[in-house]
């Protein structure tokens, strides 16, 4: 069999169609290869002794067991509550403002070119940088954490959903003025369903973001979370608790994207295939 034929047999596969679905069971079977291959690699690798000293790698048994260990104490379901309830607040505060914003900067040529210059520099500024002035102000407490996040999300958000407001039809726009449409029916019932699904995108993408937020702020001045969690496993070499805390975020990760994804579905079947 010479290369040009395999190419071909290669290329009629449903695996190299560019753009198409591929059948349910192929789909399910990448996703769980995807899952676990890098498990097997982690439980041969760990078990092997390649790594030393063993305790920069612990085994899948023993960060199993360090869950364990910290849902048994309620430690781990106190870190969980604490960093959801930052993470959520910090998230939805952002939303609740970005959303709105973003829609008027879009729609609006006059209000984009008053706020994107100065919301454009702001973006650029890494929200860690606000800690020190968040502390100063705000203190020790929640408030300064829940802030770092809405200062994260806030910039990136308004502009993503902005972008998506410009590519909006204007032949939606002129038809809806044509039939007799006010400025507040453009906006509500033309604008604003159009790019939900995109808004819906965005806060996927930086849902993502809040969480590497939360993380940071824990590790400087917080006595729970799971940020917390890890920087005191990582004092005390505990690496095992540190796979744990890391595994806990990405499941808590995955599930929030499949409820955006859901919701994507209940409240936008058009968009989705």
């Amino acid at each position: 069999m010479n290369s040009t034929t395999t190419h071909k047999m290669l290329r009629e596969t449903v695996f190299w169609r560019i753009g198409e679905d591929i059948p349910k069971s192929l789909n399910w079977t990448l996703i769980a290869l995807s899952i676990g291959i890098p498990f097997i690699l982690w439980w041969i690798i760990s078990n092997s002794g390649i790594v030393q000293p063993a305790f920069l790698l612990p085994t899948p048994t023993q960060v199993g067991a360090a869950l364990g260990r910290l849902w048994a104490d309620g430690s781990l379901q106190k870190d969980i509550t604490a960093s959801l309830f930052r993470v959520l607040s910090g998230f939805s505060l952002a939303a609740i403002i970005s959303i709105p914003l973003g829609i008027l900067m879009g729609a609006f040529p006059s209000i984009r070119a008053l706020l994107e210059p100065i919301i454009g520099i702001v973006r650029y500024m890494p929200a860690p940088a606000f800690i020190p002035l968040l502390i100063l102000y705000f203190g020790l407490g929640e408030t300064p954490k829940i802030l770092l996040i809405f200062i994260g999300t806030l910039f990136f958000n308004t502009l993503m959903v902005m972008d998506a407001v410009k590519f909006v039809p204007k032949e939606l726009i002129e038809t809806t003025y044509t039939l007799g449409g006010l400025r507040s029916t453009v906006l509500l019932q033309v604008i604003f369903p159009y790019v939900l699904p995109s808004i819906i995108d965005a806060g996927r993408v930086n849902m993502a973001a809040s969480w590497n937020l939360v993380i940071v702020a824990e590790l400087v001045a917080a006595t729970e979370g799971l940020g917390r969690r890890i920087s005191v496993a990582q004092r005390f070499l505990k690496t095992d608790e540190i796979f744990a805390g890391l595994i806990v975020i990405g499941l808590i990760g995955l599930t929030i994207d499949l409820i955006f994804r859901l919701l994507l579905r209940v409240s936008n079947r058009w968009a989705v295939k």
